[in-house]
Parts: structure tokens; sequence; C-alpha cells
């Protein structure tokens, strides 16, 4: 009988706390407690997937039973150690609470722990995924963990340590399993593709071990599936597989953002769709590219953050000097905002071709950078003038006269004062805005009744939504959901991020948007200066 494949991280799984590579001072407290014969009653082992949480829960609990323990490792051929690795000891009971989170379950735990061990020196329960526990079942839990047998050890292991109660986890020995370096996990990858005969390249390694974003079960996993493409494992090979862009690709993407160039990074996006990339990867891979680069524009030492080559880090560099560090900044929160509406919608190429039309044209981006440029040019403007030393070009002011100036002339033109972010006088009407209603009714049905027959207007950056219904004021307030639901059926209809508000004040709102510029212009103004904002 043919015997089934194993897969790489199952194959693989480290047998002793030595094996464990990334964790080291978590390995070393655990076999030194077990070797001098004093193991806490209840562990808590939280971090990311693929850390290594359920593999040290099963080293311990054979290392703890071991019939020969060897310095606190479990032997790995004793009677209790291979009837653990094959599930017969039943003295090792390991719980998927995802599953198994009513009360009941751990009263009938409870009730088991009661009994002494059939075989083994404790009974260990090892609940997975324990956050997923229901209130009443964490409170039948912290019965038995208040004062448990002697014979019974518990290990608790979750991703979201948050969300376990505090009276929990102040009984249990807590231990943080860190994201493994890419390097340890690249180094692992090449270790095991030399068992395994995989012509795996050393740069391919480090591609799949980023990926793998600190997990070695994804890593291990990644592998394994590059390795059923066939042939020479290479950096191209993993990126066909897995549906990524090419590192060069990403540098074209950014030179054609800094470029101004929406049509020619339209025509990208679809040339790399046409190369089986994935518009989500791809999106996450820009988040990636974008934090290199502010990172670069930042850093005093770019290369202990960047991981990549170092001919790489001087193209971040020079990339880097082509962007301001408020337009870096403004396109990180684009991306943020088109990853997560992907995860809403069935159309990502159309999410990502709007987020690149934002990123070519700063005048459409909602963020903050923008304004604390122009903010920041009006601020040193001012500085040169008060110090004699005249104002920047970027500013217009009245020639030097010949001679000395009379009070009155030369006169200065009045400034101008935008009445919101966009330049717009007065609130336009917002002929979407049924749309926006149709799409809201299919999302939230009640926030739609406060809505019905409601009218909208655009001003600046801002949706002033007109009711007669005053009441959804205060439920959009008071609920963040209800909030972020009808910023999402805008951007749905208008491919652009907008902020709400009431129509009673639209002027009040972009006062208090441009208080910042406004006290500047004033400053100007008494200085005799005419100021104008492009």
């Amino acid at each position: 009988m043919t015997r089934m494949y194993q897969a790489l991280y199952r194959k693989y799984r480290p047998q002793v706390f030595d094996d464990v590579v990334g964790q080291e001072p978590i390995t070393t407290t655990l076999r030194n407690e077990i070797a001098a014969g004093r193991p806490a009653h209840a562990y808590l082992f939280m971090g990311s997937r693929g850390t290594g949480k359920t593999t040290c829960s099963k080293i311990v609990a054979k290392a703890v039973n071991c019939l020969h323990p060897q310095d606190g490792n479990p032997c790995g051929e004793c009677e209790i150690c291979r009837g653990i690795d094959n599930g017969s000891v039943v003295d090792v009971v390991e719980i998927d609470a995802a599953s198994n989170n009513g009360v009941d379950n751990i009263r009938e735990l409870r009730d088991e722990a009661a009994f002494t061990p059939n075989l083994a020196r404790y009974r260990v329960y090892i609940i997975d995924e324990v956050h997923m526990l229901s209130m009443g079942a964490f409170n039948a839990l912290l019965k038995i963990m208040e004062e448990p047998p002697p014979h019974v050890i518990f290990i608790l292991a979750t991703t979201e340590a948050h969300k376990v109660p505090a009276t929990i986890l102040s009984r249990c020995q807590r231990f943080d399993f860190r994201r493994i370096p890419s390097e340890t996990i690249a180094a692992r990858l090449q270790a095991v593709a030399r068992q395994e005969a995989l012509p795996l390249h050393e740069d391919a390694a480090l591609l799949i071990a980023r990926m793998a974003d600190g997990g070695m079960r994804d890593a291990l996993s990644l592998l394994d599936l590059c390795s059923s493409h066939g042939g020479e494992i290479t950096v191209e090979s993993v990126r066909q597989v897995c549906g990524l862009a090419d590192q060069e690709y990403l540098f074209q993407l950014g030179e054609t953002i800094a470029n101004r160039d929406t049509g020619a990074l339209l025509e990208l996006i679809q040339r790399l769709g046409g190369l089986a990339v994935e518009y989500d990867r791809l999106c996450e891979q820009l988040i990636g590219h974008y934090r290199n680069l502010m990172v670069a524009k930042s850093a005093q030492n770019p290369a202990d953050l960047i991981l990549c080559l170092p001919e790489q880090l001087e193209d971040y560099r020079r990339q880097a000097d082509r962007f301001k560090m408020g337009e870096i900044i403004d396109g990180l929160g684009i991306l943020q905002e088109a990853m997560a509406a992907m995860s809403r919608t069935p159309s990502r190429k159309t999410v990502l071709e709007m987020a690149a039309v934002r990123l070519c044209d700063p005048s459409l981006a909602t963020g903050n950078g923008q304004l604390l440029e122009r903010i920041a040019r009006l601020e040193s403007q001012l500085a040169a003038l008060m110090a004699g030393q005249g104002v920047p070009p970027t500013v217009r002011q009245a020639p030097p006269p010949a001679a000395e100036p009379k009070p009155a002339e030369p006169q200065p033109q009045p400034v101008r004062r935008p009445a919101s972010p966009a330049g717009g006088e007065e609130p336009v009407f917002f002929e979407g805005w049924p749309q926006v209603l149709e799409l809201l009714k299919q999302k939230n049905g009640p926030l739609h009744g406060f809505l019905a027959g409601s009218t909208a207007y655009l001003a600046g950056g801002r949706v002033l939504i007109n009711s007669r219904n005053t009441m959804f004021l205060e439920l959009v307030r008071s609920n963040a959901q209800a909030k972020e639901d009808i910023r999402a059926c805008i951007l749905q209809v208008t491919g652009r991020t907008y902020g709400i508000g009431p129509y009673t004040a639209p002027a009040a709102e972009a006062a208090q948007e441009n208080s910042e510029l406004d006290s500047l212009l004033a400053r100007a103004k008494e200085a005799g200066v005419d100021v104008s904002i492009k």
C-alpha cells in the first residue's frame, strides 16, 4: 500500500526544544524548568500563527511525562513519547477551543481532570485558540485553575491574548512567541531543501521567508507548494506560483507614480494582471514598497530596517528622493484603504485602479500630508519675511519701490479664503446620493430608514447630508459602524473617500478644517503680503 505524502511542515516539526528555531529564550526556560522538576501548572503561549506554540506545547507534554528525559528534552523513543506522537496516550488531550467553546465542554474537562493519569505522570490539557472560549467557559476553567490537582498541567495557546480574561492570565506563566526573523527561516528552508534534495536557490529561500511573515509553518507550506512546480526553485518560479510581481515592476510602478502618469500606471497594472499577479497581492507589495521608501527617506541607516539586496537599497534611496514625505504617507493611507476595500468587493482590479489614480493625482488625496506641506511652506515664507530676507518665489508680493515706499502703496490684493480643502466656494448638490442610499439599503437597512428622503451636497472633502430626520446625527456620532457604512457606500459610488457631516453648517465645518491656514494667512495679510495657495 502506497504511503500518503506527508507535508513538509509536519515531517519537519521539531521533536525537542533544541530543534525549535527563533524562540531560544522560551525553549531554554521551559527546558530548565522541566529538568529541575518544577513545571508550572499552567502555561499561556501567545503569538502569531506558525511561530511554534503548538509544537512547544507537545514537546512540553512529552518532556514532563518522558520515561527517559535528557536534560529537559523528551527522548522520543519511550512508550509515552511515541504514544503522544501517534495520539494513543489518553492523558494528553488537545482541545480546539473554536469548536469546543461552551460551558459543558469545560465542565467535562474539569470532571476528567479530577482522576489520576492512566499511564503518564501528568494529565496535560492543550487548549488551542483559547480566546474563542465563551465567558461562561472561562469561568468554569478558572475554578480548576485556581486550585489545580497536582497531576494536571494546562497549556493555553492563542493568537489574541488580549481577549483572554485577566483572571486567567494571572494564573499562567506567559510566553510571547515572537515572529521568526526572515534570515532564520531562510536558513531552515535551505536545510530542509538539502534533506529533501530540492534545488532551492538562496534568494528564493529569502523571498519565501519574507512572504511567510515570521511564520515557520507558512514558509514550509510555501516551499512545499513551490517544489510541486517542478525544476529548480528560483525567485521567478516562486513569484509565478504565489502570484507576486517582480521587484523591478514595483520600482517601475513607483517611477510611474512619481511622474504623475496615470495612463501608464493603469497600463502597467493591466500588464501585471496578464502575468497572473493577484491584485490584492500587488496592493500588499506596494504597501511594503512605500514602507521601504519611507524608511529610506527618514532613517539614518535604512540597511538595518529594509530587507533587500545592497543594490536595491540604493534604488530605494534614489526613488525616495523623488517623493516628499507627505506624499509617501498619503500613499500608504490610500493603499491601506484599498486593501481594506478589496476584502469587501469582488472588483479588486477596480479598487486598485482607483487607488492608482489617487496616487498619481495628489489633489485627490484625502490625507493630511498635502495640507501639512502647505502649512510648512507658508510658515517658511512668513519666517523669511519676518527676518527681512524677502519672500520665496511661491508667494506673490509687490515689486520693491525705487524710493521709500508710501504707506498706501503698493496696494496688496485681498487674499481669497478657501471655503474647503478642495477650494470649493459653496456646497454643490451631490447627484450620486440616491445611488449611495440604494447601496446603504442593502448594507444597513435601519440606517437607510433614518436617511430616507434626504439629499446631500459636496463641499471639498466632505459630504454634507440634509435630512429632516435629525436622529441620524446622533446615530452617526454614537455608532462608528454606521459612519463607516455611509463612507463605504460613498466610496463605492464616487471612487474616493469623503468625510461626512450635516448640511446645516457647512461654513463652520470649512472654517474648522482651515483654521491653521487661516491663522497663517492672517499673519501674512498683517505683514502686507499677498499670498496665494496653489
